[in-house]
């Protein structure tokens, strides 16, 4: 590399909107007070979110033919730019968003040479909340280094801020990823209904609680949509992953080992042995939802602004539904990876909600064992949903 360039700068607002007003979008949603609670466990220890995503990684290889397919469209659309902008939101702690990104670089760079075209300058913008681990995350920029096969200069910079908010000057951005991000809301709906210990949509839930998941990924949905359309350049283009479900005839229903499931099991769990109070387990609630490969095709053609170009439903598997789990390692217990994982997910918003009150360590003791009795389990409910858009 001729030059590398890090830095971290604050996201602006369009229009002299904050980023909370902005992140409400037309239909008035807003941010929970401190939606920072949303980021990763940071560091590179034992339980943080770097040690524990190899799930994330292992999406790579699903998505890459999609990746690569986009990124050549989008620089022959383009006529081959000087400078291409691309982003990665969502993009958490560790290096598996330097894994994606030069995935793309080099996509670039190998078109430009069967193209006999100059290589453009490529400016790197990694983008997640302003609690996320930056820092972490630019540990491995010597590694992303050594992944790249051209010397053309390559600047990486750090965008702290919601993307249910504007980031970006209007017209800059050429190319958005986003893996393992969008499920999340931009907070818990509102008017859920807090009488039983359950995170998240399960078959008892009332339908009017299925409702207000639904329509607040809707609203949050249609907001990203929004904020990237004025942010890209026409023909620029969007590849999105993010975990759904498949369209079934019950929308409630998730299967008996969906991870969530298993969250409120292991909380329930923590109630019954009186370690933690019923209703401050009551009133917790994950800011997710999954939705089928119907709902988001409706939402992006709601929206208008961009062309569905790829749109793909893969098998989703944490791991614990097989007798030999991808995500074990040699030593491990049976569902002590897949419990790492989740709590690399989950812990800054168990931990921001229940304080003092809670023994992470023995919450996710329980979520291991939980883990361990449905390893047989072969009705799955959640799938990777991948799509690719195009900016009209």
């Amino acid at each position: 590399m001729d030059s590398r360039l890090i830095h971290l700068i604050s996201s602006s607002s369009s229009d002299g909107k904050s980023e909370n007003e902005m992140s409400k979008g037309d239909e008035g949603s807003s941010n929970c007070p401190d939606v920072n609670i949303l980021s990763m466990s940071g560091g590179d220890g034992h339980h943080s979110y770097a040690t524990n995503s190899l799930l994330q990684k292992r999406i790579l290889s699903i998505i890459k033919p999609m990746l690569v397919k986009n990124t050549k469209e989008m620089m022959t659309n383009l006529d081959f730019p000087e400078c291409i902008k691309l982003t990665d939101m969502g993009c958490s702690s560790g290096q598996n968003t330097f894994l994606f990104m030069s995935e793309i670089i080099n996509t670039i760079n190998l078109l430009c040479q069967e193209r006999n075209q100059t290589p453009p300058e490529i400016d790197c913008c990694l983008n997640d909340l302003h609690g996320n681990d930056f820092n972490t995350t630019f540990k491995f920029l010597t590694c992303f280094n050594d992944k790249l096969i051209s010397k053309t200069p390559c600047f990486v910079s750090g965008v702290p801020g919601s993307f249910y908010s504007r980031l970006f000057p209007r017209k800059s951005l050429h190319f958005i990823h986003s893996n393992y991000s969008l499920h999340y809301l931009s907070k818990v709906p509102d008017g859920l209904e807090k009488n039983k210990i359950s995170v998240y949509i399960t078959s008892s839930s009332s339908q009017s609680d299925y409702k207000a998941y639904m329509n607040q990924f809707h609203k949050d949905f249609r907001t990203f949509l929004r904020m990237r359309s004025e942010e890209m350049v026409s023909n620029g283009r969007m590849v999105l992953t993010l975990i759904g479900r498949k369209t079934l005839d019950d929308p409630l229903y998730r299967d008996c080992c969906h991870f969530m499931t298993l969250l409120s099991d292991s909380l329930r769990d923590l109630v019954s042995e009186g370690l933690v109070s019923a209703s401050k387990a009551n009133s917790f609630k994950m800011p997710y939802y999954d939705p089928t490969e119907r709902e988001v095709k409706e939402i992006i053609r709601n929206e208008g602004s961009f062309q569905i170009n790829d749109l793909e439903a893969h098998p989703f598997d944490l791991g614990h539904c097989k007798g030999e789990s991808s995500l074990q390692s040699a030593g491990a217990k049976p569902g002590e990876k897949e419990a790492n994982c989740m709590r690399a997910v989950s812990e800054k918003m168990l931990l921001a909600h229940f304080q003092d009150a809670i023994n992470i360590d023995t919450m996710f003791q329980k979520y291991e064992h939980h883990v361990s009795q449905h390893a047989s389990c072969r009705i799955k409910t959640s799938v990777n949903l991948m799509v690719s858009l195009v900016r009209k």
